[in-house]
């Protein structure tokens, strides 16, 4: 697990969008993994600046979301991929019929998640896969105490998710307790992770991913088993990392030896 340690917010979502340019100049008709939620939105401002600058084009790739909210479906303002479709595909220049979600408004939502999985198969696999994370250290909508080789499926929100998720939603307007979501052992087949955190509140979950056991009890602790993580977080994130300044050297001495290798 790489972990980089930058200044603020915006240095956060510039590195991570680095990693996903590098990811389309290499491979043009990459599968990306993506997220919706508040942190990855600098990351997306930023690709599709890029995109409009000719420096990449999304025209050959594909895009495999991480969840929806179940009962909702695509046209609904407050689904997944209508915030997808906000937030980066309308701006950019993928071909939506490349573009994916979890089917929130299937009438079966329980073979819906094996349709997806299968999806992601014919797909080639996810090159490159974004996560946010949670308060209580969940990754998608992978609650505590989800299987560490759970597959995409229904899955219940906790309580503190749904509080969390609540300034979405004005106060009469329905909140679904129920997702899709891509399971973890889903997310573990990325070639490549990218995971974002900032600010104060992830500062325990982030902890809890890099230096607490390997644990359902925060699902992104996963990632210690993935060999290829990069967690990037700001400093407020980082707070409570008990080895932050090792962190920190060793990715100077990375640098270093990238450098010399003329990388």
């Amino acid at each position: 697990m790489k972990i980089v340690i930058l200044e603020n917010a915006d240095a956060v979502a510039a590195y991570g969008a680095e990693i996903f340019k590098r990811q389309l100049a290499d491979k043009n008709d990459s599968v990306l993994g993506l997220a919706t939620g508040s942190t990855p939105l600098a990351l997306y401002r930023k690709l599709i600046d890029a995109n409009k600058q000719k420096q990449i084009s999304f025209s050959k790739a594909s895009t495999f979301n991480l969840d929806e909210y179940l009962g909702l479906d695509g046209n609904h303002p407050q689904s997944y991929r209508h915030f997808m479709n906000e937030q980066l595909f309308d701006h950019i220049d993928i071909k939506l019929d490349n573009t994916h979600t979890p089917n929130g408004a299937a009438e079966n939502p329980l073979q819906a998640g094996d349709e997806y999985e299968q999806l992601i198969k014919s797909g080639g696999g996810i090159d490159i896969q974004l996560l946010g994370i949670g308060r209580n250290g969940h990754v998608g909508f992978n609650e505590p105490s989800s299987c560490l080789s759970s597959r995409t499926r229904v899955k219940t929100l906790t309580q503190a998710t749904i509080e969390d998720n609540a300034r979405f939603f004005s106060a009469d307007e329905y909140q679904p307790h129920l997702s899709i979501t891509m399971g973890i052992g889903t997310i573990m087949e990325a070639r490549q992770v990218v995971l974002l955190a900032t600010g104060e509140s992830k500062a325990d979950a982030i902890k809890a991913t890099v230096e607490g056991p390997l644990s359902a009890s925060c699902p992104a602790s996963a990632l210690q088993m993935h060999l290829s993580t990069t967690l990037i977080i700001d400093e407020s994130a980082a707070s409570k990392l008990a080895d932050k300044a090792f962190y920190k050297h060793i990715e100077r001495e990375n640098q270093i030896l990238l450098e010399r290798l003329g990388m």
